[in-house]
């Protein structure tokens, strides 16, 4: 048996159907809410207003923040001085992956309860209790805000999700898929074979790999053309409800590992891999923690898919691989700094981490 295994299950209220944005309104009248701030993006936001019928509720006083398009330490304390000012007493996110991150924590701070209306299938960022922190400019912190309080509701509505852009709906299956591939070595150690919650958190990451792997095709088709089909609809609740129920479970031994470090690290280090999705450099990244395990069957595997859903293979063929040797350093010392990276089964060293990064460009090249 394990020490300290947090399990955090999800939102309290979960719900996913055409229509079912209409029920925010019982929620926030079950908390009392009277006060209430909605912090949304741009784009986004003009589509959802339309399905926002709760915020015709006239015993309710809404307040509006436009964030400023990244997860940020300042713009969480932006968020956080707006309720103290006004006197919020409940939050509502409406948005991507960035902005329910922000909102999230940014409630934290607040110690008030939260909502999320995720507007794309990009991630299990809406599930989860915990926020990727960005710089105001869009660079990586390199540093993951964990906090206890989860969101009251998570609603949407798959029509909205559907009107999203397909790319991102890709990135979320790649960021998903990483999932199994992180977790799968980890889990398989024998002093965790007693653990439930372990095992649920297992069997979870196999049925988002299988499901992506045998569906993904099918999904990205009928959303390109807006048919919303059980296919789509499956996928993307995969991504952003089922993955997330996946770290719920299995705490820091099923989160994530190589993968996400690896795109913490691009993140971090080289500007230009801004103009790549979290879940592009994350695709990216699972290839990457497969060749330090040295599982290149995998990769053989999975190269299929990847070149049918178009995801980043190399650092070179996605035109970032660093021309100083320095900037690699300071990439494997990052990741080598991470707890999680080092819950894989082997030994990981700043040199075995280098030596994978080369290994896999090789690789690439001659497949």
């Amino acid at each position: 048996m394990v020490n300290g295994l947090k399990v955090k299950t999800g939102p309290q209220f979960y719900l996913y159907e055409e229509g079912g944005i209409s029920k925010v309104s019982d929620l926030l009248e079950s908390y009392g809410a009277k006060r209430v701030l909605i912090t949304h993006g741009t784009v986004s936001w003009e589509k959802a207003l339309p399905k926002l019928v709760f915020l015709n509720d006239e015993t309710i006083q809404f307040f509006y923040h436009r964030y400023s398009g990244e997860c940020s330490y300042a713009e969480a304390r932006r968020i956080a001085t707006i309720i103290k000012e006004n006197e919020i007493d409940f939050l509502v996110g409406v948005g991507g992956g960035k902005l329910t991150d922000l909102v999230g924590y940014s409630a934290n701070l607040a110690k008030i309860n939260f909502g999320v209306i995720p507007t794309l299938a990009s991630n299990c960022a809406p599930w989860t209790p915990l926020a990727v922190m960005y710089k105001e400019n869009g660079q990586a912190e390199g540093k993951t805000e964990h906090f206890y309080r989860q969101a009251t509701f998570f609603i949407t509505d798959p029509q909205l999700v559907i009107d999203s852009p397909v790319p991102y709906f890709i990135a979320g299956l790649a960021d998903t898929l990483a999932k199994w591939y992180e977790s799968e070595l980890i889990l398989e150690q024998d002093f965790l074979q007693d653990e439930s919650f372990l095992k649920l958190a297992q069997d979870t990451a196999k049925i988002c790999k299988e499901e992506i792997l045998n569906h993904s095709a099918k999904a990205i088709q009928d959303m390109a053309q807006r048919k919303l089909t059980s296919e789509f609809k499956q996928l993307s609740e995969i991504i952003f409800a089922v993955a997330g129920l996946v770290g719920g479970l299995g705490d820091k031994y099923a989160r994530n590992a190589a993968a996400h470090a690896m795109h913490d690290a691009i993140s971090k280090y080289i500007p230009e891999s801004h103009r790549f999705l979290h879940g592009e450099k994350v695709a990216y990244g699972i290839f990457y923690q497969l060749a330090l395990e040295g599982r290149w069957e995998k990769i053989d595997e999975l190269y299929p898919l990847y070149q049918e859903l178009e995801l980043p293979v190399s650092l070179e063929q996605m035109g970032l691989f660093p021309k100083d040797k320095q900037i690699i350093d300071k990439m494997a010392e990052f990741i080598d700094s991470k707890e999680k990276v080092h819950l894989i089964p082997i030994e990981v060293t700043k040199k075995s981490l280098i030596q994978s990064m080369m290994e896999l460009e090789g690789y690439i090249r001659k497949i």
